[in-house]
């Protein structure tokens, strides 16, 4: 698909536009001190855009009080070559490199990277072993867990999840049999579906009670292609859907991540960003029965930059979300923000 063809297309990701994001006036930081530990960005440095440590440490610096960061696999830098397996090594690797240069102190106070979740074809089963191993090593102490996500939809604009083969992953055999691999070792899954998927992550939750999952983007609320159009309909399957996954006490669900598929605000074509108070009206519907159903204390807001910074800055993202949780108690926003993160990744 060309890149005119894909413009005003949901479900695929852009380089962010820095002069149309400039146009939203700068807001004052809401409750600047606030500790903020970041649960879900990326890195990347490929053909259509990059995003490196330059760039991240002008928007977490942007005014909000982020301590420390983790990055989340996206395909990056794999090995060019030896086992097919293996090569999502290449991207631990690389991220660790960022990570180093961050720890010396150049781009800011912020710890980029200080949990690194790689992707681990988990249907390998036993044979996943030897790339854990291998990641555990490149990770340098930093490897918390595999990405595998299984966000997948039959109609073709709602745009698959990379690593995703098919309907149903969560529910075969070879999957669980190399989740168990990684609950052996204590490493955490990053899970990821769309919401007409989320009984699929129920069942895995049951079937895997020791497994530590923790669901990606409120489990992915799509407003786009088949789905547009139906937001009660939409809401009303995935509140019930979300009511099941909250009695499993081994899920912790991160909130963000909605400006690609929720099409709740269309970013290519308004004349510019939502403002914090926009946005977080805008999520509300999804994000605070995410905090009722499964409480702050399984809860944690996430950037989800650069995906994000397709719809809004990050210093009005943080500010939709502290707007979000403004009649939350000190305790509660301290799960929220942080302390969450730093529990479910295992942070210093």
């Amino acid at each position: 698909m060309t890149d005119a063809a894909q413009e005003k297309v949901f479900g695929r990701i852009y380089a962010p536009n820095e002069a149309w994001l400039a146009k939203r006036p700068a807001e004052a930081i809401i409750e600047p001190e606030l500790a903020i530990i970041d649960p879900h960005h990326h890195f990347w440095d490929v053909a259509r855009d990059t995003y490196l440590l330059d760039e991240w440490s002008r928007d977490v610096g942007s005014g909000h009080n982020v301590e420390a960061t983790v990055f989340i696999e996206c395909g990056s830098m794999y090995r060019a070559d030896g086992p097919v397996e293996l090569r999502p090594v290449g991207e631990i690797e690389f991220v660790v490199g960022l990570a180093a240069k961050s720890d010396r102190g150049a781009h800011g106070p912020t710890r980029a990277a200080a949990g690194i979740v790689g992707q681990a074809d988990l249907t390998l089963g036993d044979r996943v072993d030897p790339v854990l191993d291998a990641m555990e090593q490149a990770g340098q102490g930093r490897f918390r867990g595999i990405r595998h996500a299984a966000g997948w939809d039959a109609d073709p604009r709602i745009g698959n999840s990379h690593t995703t083969p098919g309907p149903g992953l969560y529910l075969q055999d070879d999957f669980r049999a190399g989740l168990a691999r990684l609950t052996a070792r204590g490493l955490s899954l990053d899970a990821l579906v769309f919401h007409p998927q989320i009984d699929d992550l129920v069942d895995l939750a049951r079937a895997c009670p020791d497994a530590n999952i923790i669901a990606n983007h409120a489990c992915l609320p799509l407003g786009h292609g088949p789905y547009a159009g139906k937001g009660p309909e939409n809401h009303a399957r995935w509140l019930a859907s979300m009511t099941e996954l909250a009695k499993c006490p081994n899920i912790v669900m991160k909130l963000g991540g909605l400006i690609m598929r929720f099409a709740a605000f269309d970013y290519h074509i308004a004349p510019m960003p939502p403002s914090s108070g926009e946005l977080a009206e805008l999520w509300r519907p999804y994000l605070e029965p995410c905090i009722e159903l499964f409480g702050a204390e399984r809860c944690m807001f996430e950037s989800n930059f650069p995906v994000d910074k397709m719809g809004i800055g990050f210093a009005g993202l943080w500010n939709a979300f502290k707007r979000l949780a403004a009649d939350a108690s000190k305790d509660e926003k301290r799960n929220l923000f942080a302390e969450t993160a730093r529990r479910a990744y295992r942070l210093s």
